[in-house]
């Protein structure tokens, strides 16, 4: 004999919302659902957007993440800051599962939509510019794609004028009494960083006693942890649009592949990798 289907409302479930916040309410799936809207009739632009959307809104929390990490760096309140930090890395993770996603499209597929793109790119996410802001690649050219949209200029170039996570870093090995050079903790910090002797001394003083200066060694592995995850991403990306389109220039106009390539070299944190070789 056949059981009847479970009611849900059996188990004390709600199923009236006309009156209540339902699930599709809280989280305004109407407007996110509807916020796909492919300009071709070509079957994979879905994927396309829908790979970029999602990727967007991890880069959200990603943010919002790191900014309160490096408060909390700043305020000498680590415990919370590796937690934060930790949760960063998971989304990269999340960041670079995407890209898994996005690689099943092919070059046939891509070419059926590509010309809806027009002149948007990757390269104008602001919210990425955000991110590396916010760990240190403070590039000021990329607030040039920002231009025409005043209120993501202010706010980029904002974080771009801040310190950054890692200079919050080495501000507090400073104020643990390590020897920074002075033209470390007082250099402009809407430049671009550059390595130090001073702060891979500190660093490697740390990494030969972790047992000593334990907070700081977990420090150090949580922004390590960090950037690994973010190179996978930025290399997952160089090799998903190698798989997808070639060396074919970039929609929004640079050279594609050989301008990602470029990017991989960049190092967020330099001294917490040098340090590894003098150990």
């Amino acid at each position: 004999m056949t059981k009847a289907p479970f009611d849900p409302k059996q188990d004390g479930a709600l199923t009236d919302f006309a009156r209540r916040m339902s699930y599709a309410d809280y989280l305004q799936l109407d407007k996110i659902l509807a916020a796909q809207a492919p300009l071709s009739k070509a079957h994979d632009e879905l994927l396309f957007i829908i790979q970029h959307q999602t990727s967007e809104l991890w880069m959200k929390l990603a943010i919002h993440e790191l900014s309160a990490a490096s408060r909390a760096i700043a305020e000498g309140n680590l415990q919370p800051a590796f937690k934060m930090l930790a949760r960063v890395a998971r989304v990269m993770e999340q960041l670079n599962s995407a890209w898994d996603v996005l690689r099943t499209m092919t070059p046939s597929e891509y070419t059926l939509f590509r010309e809806s793109l027009g002149q948007s790119s990757g390269l104008q996410s602001y919210q990425y510019r955000a991110i590396e802001y916010l760990a240190g690649n403070k590039n000021v050219a990329m607030l040039a794609p920002h231009e025409h949209r005043q209120d993501l200029h202010g706010w980029l170039d904002g974080i771009r004028r801040k310190p950054s996570i890692y200079d919050e870093a080495i501000a507090l090995l400073a104020r643990r009494d390590f020897a920074i050079a002075s033209a470390v903790l007082e250099r402009d910090k809407a430049l671009p960083y550059e390595r130090h002797d001073s702060v891979k001394a500190a660093w490697a003083e740390i990494y030969r006693d972790p047992a000593r200066h334990w907070e700081l060694y977990e420090l150090a592995e949580k922004l390590v942890d960090f950037e690994d995850y973010f190179r996978r991403w930025r290399f997952n990306h160089v090799t998903t649009v190698e798989r997808v389109i070639g060396f074919k220039r970039g929609t929004g106009g640079t050279s594609g592949v050989a301008y990602l390539r470029r990017m991989l070299e960049v190092v967020l944190f330099p001294e917490l990798w040098d340090v590894r070789t003098e150990l």
